[in-house]
């Protein structure tokens, strides 16, 4: 699934503790495998993981093995990424964007 290391692996049993548990800002990516566009994305997501280590948690959540929580937050089509801050959800970004698109998000949430 994710080759970085600051990517968390993100389950319905962690969510609680892992996202909105979590102070600061966590970005949550919506995927599953057989997806084409959520392949595509993956390696945007693990960058910017690596690029935010220590400022942003940034986990990824398979929805075919997890559905409360994409069924909790509306997720019906992946790639989703979700945006948290202090645990609240803050912005929603559906579909394979751009990273500086992903990235801007994160500018805006941290400042």
């Amino acid at each position: 699934m994710a080759d970085s290391a600051n990517v968390v692996t993100v389950t319905d049993d962690n969510f609680e503790t892992e996202i909105v548990g979590a102070q600061g800002l966590a970005m949550v990516d919506f995927w599953a495998t057989w997806c084409g566009p959520c392949r595509m994305i993956a390696p945007i997501v693990e960058q910017l993981a690596d690029t935010y280590a220590g400022t942003v948690r940034v986990g990824k959540l398979d929805v075919d093995t997890n559905q409360q929580v994409a069924s909790r937050y509306g997720v019906r089509s992946i790639p989703t990424i979700l945006f948290f801050k202090d645990g609240a959800l803050v912005e929603t970004v559906v579909g394979a964007v751009p990273r500086q698109a992903l990235e801007n998000k994160i500018k805006e949430h941290l400042a």
